[in-house]
This record gives structure tokens, C-alpha cells and sequence, in this order.
């Protein structure tokens, strides 16, 4: 089992959410991301702890090839860890984005694109998210939305509670709201286009640059009845929430002890905290497993015993 020292990346928008919710003994203001477990080049994970500490998570993955990661993720993905799990805490409105599939990705000459899912925490009251398209525009109407300040109008706006979850593919246009809390599983990548950012200037009195033909090349305007992930919470037992290409992530919600057999899974899994308190015990090591810790299982651990009143997300390749 491998836990890894954050990234805290501090922003103007940041809120003051991920420090208590990690339980951190430090002092940092407008912390907006917490980077759990990251292979992006200059900004990969360390190993906080063990005979491998100091560590980076690539380097683990050069090192242990399919043994960490699983057969075919390696041949998939080779020395890159293929996800990266982020903890978001927006204090503003972050800005309207999209991001492109790996096909377009690549035409726009960017190493991949980038398809993830928000897991919402405990947010502020009256917290939104905004996720697809709401009514039928053409890329001609959205480059006039845009321009005109009324891009937020075509898009699907949902107040967010504790436990909604999004799937967020490559091509549909989405954003946090202010006082949003989201746990973030996506592709290993860093691209995205903005397309709105509320015509706001940075600290230099400049305005944040917009990608609006980028992003237009991406959109996905099909427009969907419903973008937020629907699931019923069961005491117990795991609930798939989203299963895609890209990854399939489960929540388990536990009062009482759990074995999870991965004995026939060829991946590695990723299993991260959002509610209370519990340990974990895999290949002879036993570790507490508390709200806000992500912690990496390779693809060698057949299994792992849950103790505690914990609940946790599981995700997968």
C-alpha cells in the first residue's frame, strides 16, 4: 500500500476546506487543489512513507511495471501512471471549461485528452455545478454566448449535496461553482480549454486567456435529460458509480468489517477516504484510513481487510 505526500496548489479561488478536511498540521491559505496522486510531468506524487518514501509515483511505475499497475494498463500506458486524483475546493467560480478527447487532443497537438468525475463533498449551501448542455445551440450560437456574457444560460446548472456524483466525458462543458467541494478522478492530463471566465482580471489587471476556437473543436453539443450520475447508497456493499474507459469507480459506505477480493482484477486500485474513519489491512501491513487519505494498491494485493465506520471511493482501470 503506498500513501503519497499532496500538492497543495494554492489559487485565488481557493478555499480554506482541504486543510481541516486532510486533517494537516499547517498553515496555508486559498488551498484550491489538492493533488492526491499524480503522474504529470513536474508535478508527480511523492511516497510519504515505507521502504520506498522519497519516491515518485513514476518512478514506481518504471520500476515495477505491470506489477504495479496491472498487465494491461502497462501495455496501455507504459511508465506514465495513468490517473490523477485530485481534491477541489473552489472559494469563486472557477471558470467554464471543456476538454478534449484523446483524438482531438492529439490533432491540437497535446499528449491526451482528458474524460474525469466529481465525487461532491460537503459543500456550501447553495453550491452549483454546471455539466452539459441544457438546450440545442450550434458552435456558431456558442461563440455569440460566449461573446455576449450568456454562455451560463445554455448550460445545465444543479445545486450540489453531499454524494452527487458527475461523469464528465471529454467534450462536455462544465464548472464549479463557488463553495463546491469535489473529489476529481480523470486521465492523466492537464489540458483544458477555457471558455467563460466571468470577464474577471488576474492580479496584473489582465484577463485569463480563453481558448474559445480550441474549446469549440472539442465541445460535445449533444444534449443529455440528465448529467448528474444517478445511484442509490447501500450500507455495506459496494455501488458502481461510473464505468468508462477510462476508469470504474465504485463507493462503499461501511459500518462493519469488509474483505475486497481483487484477486482477478489485473489493475491497480485506488481507494480514497470522504466520510470518518477506519484502517486497512493488506500484505501483512495494516494502516488508518481516514477522511481525506488516498492510498494506492498495486496490482499484486489480492485482497484487503476494511475495519471502521469509513466511507471510501474505489477506482480502477
Amino acid at each position: 500500500m503506498y500513501r503519497f505526500k499532496p500538492l497543495l496548489k494554492q489559487t485565488l479561488w481557493g478555499g480554506n476546506k482541504i486543510i481541516p478536511f486532510k486533517h494537516l498540521d499547517i498553515q496555508m491559505d486559498h488551498v484550491g487543489e489538492s493533488w492526491e496522486l499524480s503522474g504529470v510531468k513536474d508535478s508527480e506524487t511523492i511516497v510519504a512513507d515505507g521502504k520506498d518514501k522519497g519516491k515518485s509515483l513514476n518512478q514506481l511505475v518504471r520500476e515495477q511495471k505491470d506489477m504495479l499497475v496491472g498487465k494491461e494498463n502497462y501495455q496501455r500506458f507504459g511508465d506514465e501512471f495513468p490517473l490523477l486524483i485530485k481534491f477541489i475546493d473552489a472559494c469563486q467560480d472557477l471558470s467554464i471549461q471543456v476538454h478534449p478527447d484523446d483524438e482531438t487532443a492529439s490533432r491540437l497537438g497535446k499528449p491526451r485528452g482528458k474524460s474525469e468525475m466529481w465525487y461532491c463533498l460537503e459543500s456550501e449551501p447553495g453550491a452549483v455545478i454546471y455539466n452539459g448542455l441544457k438546450k440545442k445551440i450550434t458552435p456558431e450560437e456558442y461563440k455569440e454566448m460566449v461573446d455576449n456574457d450568456t454562455i451560463t444560460d445554455a448550460l445545465a446548472r444543479y445545486e450540489t449535496h453531499e454524494g452527487d456524483v458527475f461523469f464528465i466525458p471529454a467534450g462536455r462543458i462544465h464548472a464549479i461553482g463557488a463553495g463546491g467541494f469535489v473529489t476529481e478522478i480523470q486521465q492523466t492530463s492537464d489540458v483544458t480549454f477555457r471558455i467563460y471566465d466571468y470577464k474577471r482580471k488576474d492580479k496584473n489587471g489582465n484577463y485569463r486567456e480563453l481558448h474559445t476556437k480550441e474549446a469549440a473543436e472539442s465541445i460535445d453539443f449533444t444534449v443529455l435529460p440528465n448529467y448528474r450520475a444517478g445511484y442509490e447508497p447501500k450500507l455495506n456493499e459496494g455501488v458502481q458509480l461510473v464505468e468508462s474507459p477510462y476508469f470504474t469507480t465504485a463507493v462503499y459506505d461501511l459500518t462493519e468489517p469488509m474483505t475486497l477480493d481483487y484477486s482477478e482484477l489485473d489493475s491497480f486500485v485506488i481507494l480514497i477516504a470522504v466520510k470518518s474513519r477506519g484502517t486497512l489491512t493488506a500484505d501483512g501491513e495494516t494502516i488508518v484510513f481516514q477522511m481525506g487519505d488516498t492510498v494506492l494498491l498495486p496490482a499484486t494485493t489480492e485482497e484487503v481487510k476494511v475495519d471502521g465506520t469509513v466511507r471510501f471511493l474505489e477506482t480502477y482501470i
